[in-house]
């Protein structure tokens, strides 16, 4: 049974890894998960690095895992350059987020999930309101069943006033029955927090959850008209995401505090809509993690699991029969493969024998390979470096610039700098256009800005240097290799979205140029 407005109301470990130091130590243990050991709290170690061995040899890029038993961090671990100190755009499991925002208007009374999505904004309806669309509720939107013909985000981000854009959609079928997975309907969730509240749904948060579970740091990016994306564009810690799983894990408990009423905790997790779909030949119904059903912003899981996800394998799992949670950071392209590992490897050391305590190190060297290449001679790489006048590009770049040191290479694009490590990770910022790579254009700020890289460069041969800069608040990395000719440089670019499907190619043209005169 759907529980009321009035219910709700009534209701109402391990070494920090890498190279990352904290800005305040004191502040963070305040407010940081209390830490045990696996074994401590009854899960096997074994299968916690049965996990970490299969991801490895599945090719899975792990950015940061960890995974809590009884409200305790029993295993981190960050793949350098990725720390626990840097936030990690989430995509879609934003979605969960602005979720939990509406939960919290409901729970104050300022809304109810049967409310018509159209009462909120009469100014912005279209000349004629269908029947369908006067019908649609925000559980339709929360449930990705607005009864869209098609997925509207790619054509609504395109426009300037997103509300008005999917008010004007083409709506074919009843709310509230035929799933499609629908990213702008979370945009409106979002939209209606902001306009009951005055709010933000980052600063509606803030108070209510963020403060309360010591979360700070969090990002959100915003549409034109300065409403929070909603269903994706939110970066946080990884630690944040294991705060927030434990939260739902304990129904919106926290320290003794009920932040958020129990009932809606339910409620948003559990089944509401099947997803269209079933067995294929090499998968049944019952071991697809995306045809368990769909709550309110919240997958189910195989069991009695729950999750929020986001694109390339951003995961908060739920356990509730196990008392834990788990958290991951990534850039995958397969994630029902990466939740597999999950059943396989992790599922099953909970509550399995265990041994005398494990030397859990390994989890503190943990790191994404640089690019390598081979030794060139100094006098050869001499010849190529300098500085190089660009042809007219679509980066707007009119000079690229090399420099070679002792332990590093510095490639510079006008005023820009990206310093990359030998066989290392090295930091810095820079703002190049169409940097750094994005599943979707919605959001994106007008002006370019300096995004944080970790970069790593190596020469392959005499006349070819290859650079990796990790955009390390984000899944994504660029390529970048330089091939000299005589006094012509070809500079290529290749983003690890693109990487992923190998028949694609990379939207920003070559950079070519010529040496200055020493």
């Amino acid at each position: 049974m759907t529980p009321t407005r009035r219910d709700f109301l009534k209701h109402a470990s391990l070494a920090t890894l890498g190279l990352w130091l904290p800005k305040s130590a004191a502040g963070a243990a305040a407010s940081a998960l209390a830490r045990s050991t696996p074994a401590a709290e009854g899960v096997s170690t074994a299968g916690i690095f049965a996990f970490l061995d299969a991801a490895q040899g599945a090719g899975f890029e792990l950015h940061s895992f960890m995974m809590l038993r009884h409200g305790n961090v029993i295993a981190e671990g960050w793949w350098d350059p990725y720390g626990p100190d840097f936030v990690h755009t989430m995509y879609s499991m934003s979605k969960s987020f602005t979720s939990t925002a509406v939960g919290f208007a409901v729970a104050e009374g300022r809304l109810s999930v049967d409310d018509k999505v159209v009462s909120f904004f009469p100014e912005d309806l279209p000349g004629e309101v269908s029947d369908r669309l006067a019908a649609m509720r925000v559980r339709d939107l929360l449930t990705m069943t607005p009864g869209n013909e098609k997925e509207p985000t790619g054509r609504v981000v395109q426009e300037d006033h997103w509300v008005r854009a999917f008010l004007a959609q083409n709506i074919i079928h009843e709310p509230g029955q035929e799933f499609l997975y629908n990213s702008v309907a979370t945009y409106m969730c979002s939209a209606i927090v902001q306009k009951l509240t005055g709010q933000t749904v980052l600063d509606y948060l803030t108070p209510r959850l963020f403060t309360p579970l010591g979360i700070t740091g969090v990002k959100w990016e915003t549409c034109p008209r300065g409403i929070n994306t909603g269903g994706w564009g939110m970066s946080i810690q990884t630690e944040g995401l294991a705060k927030f799983g434990q939260f739902l894990l304990q129904k919106g408990a926290w320290k003794g505090r009920q932040l958020l009423p129990a009932a809606w905790i339910d409620e948003a997790t559990r089944f509401h809509v099947q997803q269209p779909g079933g067995d294929k030949p090499d998968r049944p119904k019952a071991k697809n993690d995306w045809l368990q059903g769909y709550g309110y912003q919240f997958w189910r899981c195989q069991g009695t699991a729950f999750r929020g996800d986001g694109a390339f394998g951003q995961f908060t799992i739920v356990l509730p029969e196990q008392d834990s949670v788990i958290v991951m950071t990534s850039e995958n392209k397969n994630m029902q493969g990466q939740l597999d590992l999950v059943w396989e490897h992790l599922l099953p050391a909970i509550d399995a024998p265990v041994s005398a305590p494990a030397d859990m190190s390994r989890l503190r060297a943990l790191r994404l390979m640089p690019p390598q290449g081979q030794k060139v001679p100094r006098e050869a790489i001499g010849k190529v470096l300098g500085v190089y006048d660009l042809q007219p590009n679509d980066l707007g770049l009119k000079v690229a610039a090399f420099e070679q040191q002792d332990d590093r290479v510095i490639f510079r694009g006008d005023d820009h700098a990206v310093v990359c490590g030998a066989e290392s990770w090295l930091r810095s910022e820079a703002a190049f256009s169409g940097t750094p790579p994005r599943l979707i254009s919605g959001g994106r700020p007008a002006a370019v800005t300096a995004n944080k890289i970790a970069a790593s460069a190596a020469w392959t041969d005499e006349s070819t240097l290859v650079m990796t800069w990790r955009y390390y608040e984000t899944p994504h990395s660029d390529t970048v290799t330089c091939k000299f000719a005589g006094d012509e440089v070809t500079v290529t670019f290749l983003n690890s979205i693109t990487a992923m499907n190998p028949k694609a190619k990379d939207a920003r043209a070559p950079l070519t140029g010529r040496r200055r005169p020493a």
